[in-house]
């Protein structure tokens, strides 16, 4: 009877920690504490789960589109590349060891997964096509930044930034 009891109480755990990730979109860490068991023990059901063919995060991103269309799922998306974009191009600008051709390297490759993620975006999403395309032409120019006009990379460096938010708020 006692193991009854715990395993239904597990059980109830099991099922409200599934909803609040899948449905409340909350963290690991953020379910635990509400739970009341460790994080480990989430991450173990969050497993297990997966194995037993129940992909939380599958579900998570389903209900997410469902609930919300794809056009604002891709939103999301977009704005967390965002933030890690302009993060990571701050470290760049702000790191003086790096040189030149190096920053345009790097800034290169930014710019492609930039314009990578806005084309897969821009499938799902028509209005962030125009934006897609004006990306399209930023990686464009890094690229000839780095090719033909490596001196130039600190100066691309100092207005992408700001042009990247006159772009979205041009087009987004």
């Amino acid at each position: 009877m006692v193991v009854d009891t715990v395993m239904a109480a597990t059980a109830q755990q099991r099922f409200a920690a599934r909803g609040s990730y899948v449905y409340a979109r909350k963290t690991i860490e953020q379910v635990a504490r509400l739970i009341g068991v460790d994080v480990r023990t989430i991450a173990r059901w969050k497993g297990n789960a997966k194995k037993d063919g129940d992909d939380w995060d599958l579900a998570r991103t389903a209900y997410s589109v469902s609930a919300q269309g794809t056009a604002a799922v891709s939103a999301a998306i977009m704005e967390d590349f965002m933030l890690m974009f302009k993060s990571t191009l701050a470290e760049i600008k702000a790191d003086a060891d790096i040189k030149p051709i190096d920053k345009a390297e790097m800034l290169s490759r930014m710019s492609d997964a930039y314009n990578k993620t806005m084309s897969a975006a821009a499938k799902s999403s028509p209005a962030l096509n125009k934006m897609a395309v004006a990306l399209e032409v930023l990686h464009d120019m890094a690229e000839f930044v780095k090719t033909d006009a490596p001196q130039h990379a600190q100066v691309l460096l100092e207005i992408i930034e700001p042009f990247g938010v006159y772009i979205s708020r041009k087009y987004g």
